[in-house]
């Protein structure tokens, strides 16, 4: 009977305890080969390729523009059987020759500022030419409408899903990356992307995109 009552006391446990969130994939497919980025480079044993994609972030699902901040696609190569620790902050950004680089930031601070390209705001229905009007200050009906709720969930997940994995992980690995740029780029005249993690320090020039 004790051991009855420790198997029951067991079962009870386990059947309180909450089951572990689902594995959720985060980042990009990487291309077949580093060559496939216009920019590549040696770190170690591990090889680092990258492009740049302005202010839009091409997701699996569709891009995502960010007014705020540009995106570089990175990726991760090495021998068949390799890992590499990866994190977003071994990663900045220097542009236009500027003595000071950009640090990466985590897709937290990036999705608020993000908008489906293809999303149209609602019309909105126009006053009755009977309606009064008040001449107040306070009319607010020239703003732009903010996309419902429920679709910025969306977005966000998106902008999630495709950032970066962290971790010490297989290769090959690639993600997005978030730098925070809120100019024309038109005024970038050149791009260096700069790695500082544990595979090495190497820099990779990137080109405006098209």
């Amino acid at each position: 009977m004790r051991f009855l009552a420790l198997g029951i006391t067991a079962l009870s446990l386990w059947a309180q305890a909450p089951p572990p969130p689902p594995a959720e994939s985060q980042g990009v497919p990487p291309r077949a080969a580093p060559s496939d980025y216009p920019a590549q480079a040696k770190a170690g044993d591990v090889t680092i390729a990258a492009e740049f994609a302005g202010h839009a972030l091409p997701t699996p699902e569709g891009p995502l523009d960010a007014d705020d901040y540009v995106v570089v696609e990175v990726a991760f190569y090495g021998p068949a059987g390799t890992r590499a620790p990866i994190a977003f902050s071994d990663f900045s950004l220097r542009v236009n020759d500027k003595k000071t680089p950009v640090q990466a930031v985590s897709y937290e601070r990036v999705w608020q500022s993000v908008k489906d390209p293809e999303w149209v705001p609602p019309v909105k229905e126009e006053k009755s030419k009977g309606g009064l009007t008040t001449g107040g200050g306070n009319d607010n009906s020239s703003a732009p409408p903010r996309p419902p709720a429920e679709l910025r969930r969306a977005w966000a997940l998106r902008v999630k899903k495709a950032a970066l994995a962290p971790g010490d992980l297989p290769l090959p690995r690639a993600g997005l990356i978030y730098f925070p740029y809120g100019g024309k780029e038109k005024g970038i005249r050149s791009m260096e992307l700069i790695y500082t993690g544990q595979a090495g320090s190497v820099s990779l020039e990137l080109h405006a995109a098209n």
